[in-house]
């Protein structure tokens, strides 16, 4: 069946094989990244509200499970927009620990809702958290996240700081970097001294792999890359290859409508599709030409690459 909530699974090298749980249901965030994978933010807010009910989302997540494919290693609450922004937030971690126990629950934020007690208090609920942030120079800070005017670099550093003290799971922190916005000296220094401060379980320091929401913004060097890495303790980040699965193998209708999903969230390759679907690459290649022909999902070529995705994946000039 096609899912409206839940995409993937998607390979992430730190979480492995991840099923995605959408818990906005459209392009909702309180930033509007010029690196956003998922296109340009519709509705830029902090207002937390019930966007999309807890039961709707647990609903399709039991009917996931029923199908019988092969158990995810993460389920992810992430998708088109902050996870954080819906007040069913934490019903939704739940209610997926009690459906598939003994599987980590893994919250995707960009960190401008931890200024608020309830927000960190539903957090502690997960097993893992990921919380991004890029610069702690303001102007920095504005351009490559284009937050909401109520946020703050320095309130959201905070905030993560006193999340670490209430959470007893693991902390993965990512700074993604882009050339000439956020990869100042005095960036580097700032982070460090906070990196030292938070103490996460994990940095990682990334640049721009994937198509981002304003055309023209790029990656740093890998000089760069290193560099930032060593001083902030953040290593590469590695895809694992998974060979050899023995789940149920998904018809193609099944394949197709996962692809959609997938692709609506996340632009991704061909071979990246595979890999995290643990399906046959032609297969997939059919399914994606197929959506591309009915003219559900477009291409773009990136560093020689070609990069597949729906198309709502909205591109800024």
């Amino acid at each position: 069946m096609a899912y409206k909530y839940i995409f993937g699974p998607v390979m992430s090298g730190r979480l492995g094989r991840s099923l995605g749980l959408d818990l906005l249901g459209d392009r909702i965030c309180s930033m509007d990244c010029v690196y956003c994978e998922v296109g340009a933010t519709r509705d830029r807010t902090c207002e937390r509200r019930v966007y999309v009910p807890a039961a709707d989302i647990l609903k399709e997540l039991s009917l996931w499970k029923e199908e019988g494919l092969e158990p995810p290693d993460m389920i992810t609450l992430g998708g088109l927009g902050e996870p954080c922004l819906n007040a069913d937030m934490e019903a939704i971690i739940l209610g997926a620990k009690r459906l598939f126990p003994g599987i980590p629950v893994a919250v995707l934020t960009n960190a401008s809702l931890m200024t608020a007690p309830e927000v960190r208090r539903e957090l502690c609920a997960a097993d893992v958290v990921l919380p991004s942030l890029d610069s702690l120079v303001s102007e920095e800070f504005a351009r490559v996240n284009r937050p909401d005017k109520s946020v703050v670099p320095e309130a959201v550093a905070e905030g993560l700081l006193t999340f670490r003290k209430e959470f007893n799971g693991k902390i993965f922190l990512e700074i993604l970097l882009a050339e000439g916005i956020n990869d100042s000296d005095e960036n580097l220094g700032r982070l460090r001294i906070f990196c030292q401060r938070l103490a996460p379980d994990r940095v990682d320091v990334v640049t721009l792999t994937r198509p981002g929401t304003v055309k023209g913004v790029r990656p740093v060097d890998g000089e760069v890359l290193s560099r930032w890495r060593l001083a902030l303790g953040g290593g590469e980040t590695r895809e694992k290859e998974r060979r050899g699965r023995n789940g149920k193998e998904m018809s193609m209708e099944r394949m197709t409508a996962a692809v959609t999903a997938s692709l609506s969230r996340r632009p991704q390759t061909a071979e990246q599709l595979a890999l995290a679907l643990g399906a046959d690459l032609d297969k997939v290649r059919l399914a994606v030409e197929a959506l591309e022909k009915m003219g559900d999902v477009t291409r773009r070529d990136d560093r020689g690459e070609t990069f597949y995705h729906g198309t709502g994946h909205v591109i800024e000039d």
